[in-house]
């Protein structure tokens, strides 16, 4: 059983602001990512957790206890780095066993073979605990790594970015197994990463950080589909969310927008309404490429004219980058789609699944929200 509860920790180095302001906390037994950028503060909060740095303000709590004046060892919290760190002289089997053969967390070696024969089926590679590391992939060394670190099951488990290094498909298969490793272990982890798919699968909750500041805090269903900000938004997503201005128009009673500098488009009865609320005549309109449909003829309306720009395949899918009026919009098509470029084209934007900026701070308006699962429903 452990939560953590970080209030108002700030850190700084040299003149250099780190970490503003950041609180959160993370609930017992909850796999809770922290993502954002290089630079942006990550490593630093974890170390900080960690006990490795001590905050300029702030305070680090641990089942309810300030745990700043406790020295790093005697936390309980286990931490994976994103270099593999193993003993090279020692055997996959030793250097899992290691923590339990130190003074600190010393046990009998019948518990000490137990625990590591344990570990290794879970991470399999029970096959491997004869070989140095030097005879393992990169991908069977992150995974004595983290066996080292699971034996001893500590209160906390922090991740820094533990994964990064590995090839794509090992990637995609260990970001399985992380998952399914933390539900069997019933442990608190603390996970961080820059890799917005990684957050997206292993998070039941992500704290978005950005120069040091947190974004945003919520499930990856709520950053995906109701960000706080366009930074947000536009770090979720490959390729990430086409954002442009539009000029809130009235024609007769009903209020549309103007994008493209001419296109005249309607909006749903619920952001006319809050768009009229706030008297508001500039909005920043967030769409997602693969929420764009295309065609050759002008099927209604609300189709776009454009010009094809590029077209870049990516195995079955592709990206299609649409010169509308000195703007560039990309949209998710089949890799086997027969364009051409400078093609003449015509673009439709679902706007039940627009999301909404303001014009001043870029912030969320309102956004189209399946987090329910009960259809289409309009959040602000």
């Amino acid at each position: 059983m452990a939560n953590v509860r970080v209030e108002g920790i700030k850190k700084s180095f040299k003149k250099e602001t780190v970490l503003s302001d950041i609180s959160f906390e993370v609930k017992d037994k909850e796999f809770f990512v922290i993502f954002g950028p290089a630079g942006a503060g990550k490593t630093t909060l974890l170390n900080i957790i960690a006990g490795i740095y001590v905050p300029d303000e702030g305070h680090v709590y641990l089942n309810n206890k300030c745990i700043d004046h406790v020295e790093p060892e005697d936390r309980n919290v286990a931490m994976v780095f994103e270099d593999y760190a193993l003993y090279p002289h020692l055997t996959v089997f030793d250097n899992i066993a290691s923590p339990l053969r130190s003074p600190r967390y010393k046990q009998p070696e019948e518990v000490v073979k137990r625990e590591v024969t344990r570990v290794a089926e879970i991470l399999k590679i029970d096959w491997l605990l004869d070989r140095n590391p030097s005879e393992l992939s990169n991908g069977q060394r992150q995974r004595v790594g983290l066996g080292r670190a699971l034996i001893r099951s500590p209160e906390v488990f922090l991740m820094d970015e533990p994964i990064t290094h590995l090839d794509a498909k090992l990637r995609h298969q260990m970001r399985a197994e992380l998952k399914d490793m933390q539900r069997n272990l019933d442990t608190t982890t603390i996970y961080v990463t820059h890799d917005y798919l990684e957050a997206l699968s292993l998070a039941d909750r992500i704290a978005v950080i950005n120069k040091g500041k947190i974004e945003q805090i919520g499930t990856p269903e709520e950053i995906y589909y109701k960000p706080a900000n366009e930074f947000v938004a536009s770090a979720f997503g490959e390729p990430e969310i086409n954002i442009f201005n539009a000029e809130v128009v009235k024609e007769n009673t009903e209020l549309k927008l103007s994008i493209f500098g001419r296109k005249k488009i309607k909006i749903p009865k619920n952001i006319q309404k809050l768009v009229a609320e706030k008297e508001i005549s500039i909005v920043r309109v967030g769409i997602r490429p693969k929420d764009i449909k295309y065609g050759f003829i002008q099927k209604n309306e609300n189709c776009i004219i454009g010009k094809v720009y590029s077209f870049e395949p990516l195995g079955a899918k592709a990206i299609l980058t649409v010169q509308v009026h000195n703007q560039l919009v990309q949209l998710l098509v089949p890799s086997d789609s027969e364009i051409q470029l400078n093609q003449e084209i015509f673009i439709e934007i679902d706007m039940e699944k627009t999301i909404f900026f303001d014009s001043v701070g870029n912030n969320l308006l309102a956004s189209y929200s399946n987090v329910e699962r009960k259809g289409v429903a309009w959040q602000n």
